[in-house]
């Protein structure tokens, strides 16, 4: 499964919201799919489970925030929100890279490269919408450049079973 299959299974409830142009939201949910599956890996590890734990709440954080924000209404609180996404998708990172043992550098690699598109991508969103610069700006994963986020999303090494969505017990939703 790649991303193009992902997308064609995603319910129309979430296509048809205007949420879903924004591509940073499409990406992080994304995330938190991937993330399921990585964290069932990582669970079969008894010394991962509390990683795996915050692995997938972090994930999921990062859509559920972007959702969030996207419904405020003062510009303000929407900026809010993205920042929490942005600290979600760092934190996020950093459990993809210690996790790294378990599940192979490949997949590890893989999953913290599309977290950091999205950190760039709200990097971008965060200082427009407030129409000033962040004190980091100046870092070089700010930019996009670099990094074919199409060729990312559509190499994906997932599992053969078909996506479920499910109701999944979470506490971070």
């Amino acid at each position: 499964m790649n991303y193009q299959t992902w997308l064609a299974a995603v319910p129309p409830e979430i296509t048809q919201d205007k949420l879903w142009l924004m591509e940073v939201y499409r990406v992080a949910l994304f995330i938190g799919d991937l993330a399921w599956f990585d964290i069932v890996k990582l669970s079969e590890n008894r010394r991962m489970i509390r990683l795996s734990d915050q692995l997938f709440a972090a994930a999921g954080s990062i859509s559920a925030n972007i959702a969030e924000g996207y419904g405020r209404s003062s510009t303000k609180d929407q900026i809010r929100f993205y920042e929490y996404s942005l600290g979600s998708a760092r934190e996020t990172r950093n459990w993809y890279f210690q996790s790294r043992f378990v599940l192979g550098e490949i997949v590890a690699s893989h999953r913290i490269r599309l977290v950091t598109s999205s950190v760039r991508q709200l990097l971008t969103i965060i200082p427009s919408e407030r129409g000033y610069k962040l004190k980091e700006d100046d870092v070089p994963y700010a930019s996009a450049e670099g990094i074919d986020l199409h060729e990312l999303l559509n190499n994906v090494p997932l599992p053969d079973s078909p996506v479920s969505y499910a109701p999944r017990t979470t506490h971070h939703a």
